[in-house]
């Protein structure tokens, strides 16, 4: 058994994406020195982003929250739609189908590039990017080499994001015998996952969270609420305040969701999947309240999990700049205002002001998915 054999059998034991990229990066790079850096977009058919998924850069120089709509790159566009790989031989006298521009990646060293699309059930998922130092670096013969590896890096990163997705098809279709029974709506889901990777983004770079922890935020951020199909119409459908004994009822959605998650990731055999924990957290604490007065754990502070407390903030944003047919919605800055009295105590404080930061993407975020009459 050869080295290279060894190591790819030990990437069954990493457990995120971005450690099987750099696991993979290092074998490659024993042969290949000047491949400096590989890259993982994804692409979110409803906005046309293509946002980076995970990084694996020698140089410590990974690109990072990049994001940016397909229909701004021709060249990008053009090797879509061929739906084949490209070789560009020397980044240097590239042209980029945009005038007076040059890509970017020249300035940071970069001077040949492989560029491979990814599809999942037939459909356009994302790109991958090989960078290399010296020019004219991908010759039949490197391609011939890293071949193997291209395809195990977008089968692991197709394998990973189908995970979120079969899990999102499968609760989906549950929702739907409920759908009448709730006002939540798709409009509400759109706009309240795009919030909760509006306020990952922001706080990344002091949270270390990766784009690829980012990306699972945003996909499993629609799921908080499936616990809520196990509540009883007459609590849930409650136009007015809940007392007591129906709000304990209330707060088995998050025991209820835990249980449905817990369960579709067993029929699926998805435990091994490292990123299912950030479903379990978001699903299970997105009740808990900064000061420790929430639910089901009383978890306080930072013991609550960064993802559960990205999702509280969206989930209230939305609800109150959101019309119900039991209230009118309110102003982006006063919903802010409100919830600033939410802040330390029942909020993360660093939460909400990362959609302070963001008004603009806010407001771009609600024009693409405006509310019906209901939300």
């Amino acid at each position: 058994m050869t080295d290279k054999d060894v190591l790819l059998g030990d990437l069954d034991r990493l457990r995120s994406v971005s450690e099987k990229l750099s696991h993979i990066h290092a074998i490659l790079q024993r042969q290949l020195p000047a491949l400096q850096r590989i890259t993982v977009a994804v692409y979110d058919h409803h906005t046309d982003l293509l946002k980076t998924f995970c990084c694996s850069d020698l140089r410590n120089n990974p690109l990072r929250k990049y994001a940016a709509p397909l229909a701004d790159s021709p060249a990008l566009q053009a090797l879509v739609e061929s739906g084949q790989p490209r070789v560009i031989e020397d980044l240097r006298a590239y042209d980029s189908g945009r005038p007076g521009s040059k890509p970017h990646i020249v300035s940071e060293g970069f001077r040949s590039s492989y560029t491979m699309p990814m599809h999942m059930d037939g459909h356009f998922a994302g790109l991958l990017f090989f960078d290399a130092t010296e020019p004219r670096h991908f010759t039949p013969a490197v391609l011939a080499a890293i071949d193997p590896f291209v395809h195990v890096i977008a089968l692991t990163v197709v394998r990973e994001l189908s995970v979120g997705r079969t899990l999102m098809a499968a609760i989906k279709t549950a929702r739907a015998f409920a759908e009448q029974r709730d006002a939540s709506t798709g409009a509400h889901l759109d706009r309240m996952s795009r919030y909760a990777r509006l306020i990952a983004l922001d706080m990344a770079e002091s949270h270390d969270l990766s784009d690829e922890t980012i990306e699972f935020i945003f996909l499993f951020a629609p799921l908080h609420d499936i616990g809520k199909i196990g509540i009883p119409d007459r609590i849930l459908l409650k136009p007015g305040k809940l007392d007591p004994e129906e709000f304990e009822a209330m707060k088995q959605h998050v025991d209820v969701g835990r249980i449905i998650v817990e369960q579709m990731i067993n029929d699926f055999g998805f435990d091994e999947i490292g990123n299912v924990a950030f479903l379990r957290n978001i699903v299970h604490h997105h009740h808990e309240a900064f000061d420790g007065s929430g639910y089901p754990d009383g978890l306080r502070g930072e013991a609550i999990p960064v993802e559960a407390r990205i999702i509280a903030v969206a989930d209230v944003f939305d609800a109150l700049t959101s019309r119900r047919p039991y209230k009118a919605a309110l102003s982006n800055e006063a919903s802010l205002a409100q919830m600033e009295e939410l802040a330390k105590s029942k909020l993360d404080p660093r939460c909400l002001e990362a959609l302070r930061r963001n008004p603009a993407e806010l407001t771009r975020v609600q024009a693409q998915f405006e509310e019906n009459r209901i939300g």
